[in-house]
């Protein structure tokens, strides 16, 4: 599976999860070229790389991925203290996932408690 964070996301969390192996890209500092689009553009950019988009931006990623799939389209730590937090559980989710375990859906994981 690959990674495609938003831009919210430190690219320090990618350059973590690339050492644990994961394929794993930040919007941020690593792909100017998508800094500042549309989330529209985000996901389709996504789909063409084949990425998961990982995301805090429910509100507006989720309409759009409901969007997709009507149209019939596929797809697919705030803080540098939360970084290794999120770097774990980005690595644990994608350890072992088929590539197409997220075709076509929108998946939410579930706060720490």
């Amino acid at each position: 599976m690959r990674l495609l964070l938003d831009e919210h996301y430190n690219f320090t969390i990618a350059e973590e999860l690339r050492q644990r192996g994961v394929d794993a890209i930040a919007i941020q500092k690593e792909r100017p070229d998508l800094e500042g689009q549309d989330d529209d553009v985000v996901l389709r950019t996504a789909t063409v790389e084949r990425r998961v988009v990982v995301t805090n931006n429910v509100r507006d990623f989720a309409p759009l991925v409901e969007d997709f799939g009507l149209r019939g389209d596929t797809h697919f730590a705030r803080t540098h203290a939360g970084i290794g937090l999120i770097v774990r559980a980005l690595a644990g989710f994608v350890e072992g996932a088929p590539d197409d375990d997220l075709l076509n859906a929108c998946l939410y994981l579930p706060p720490r408690e």
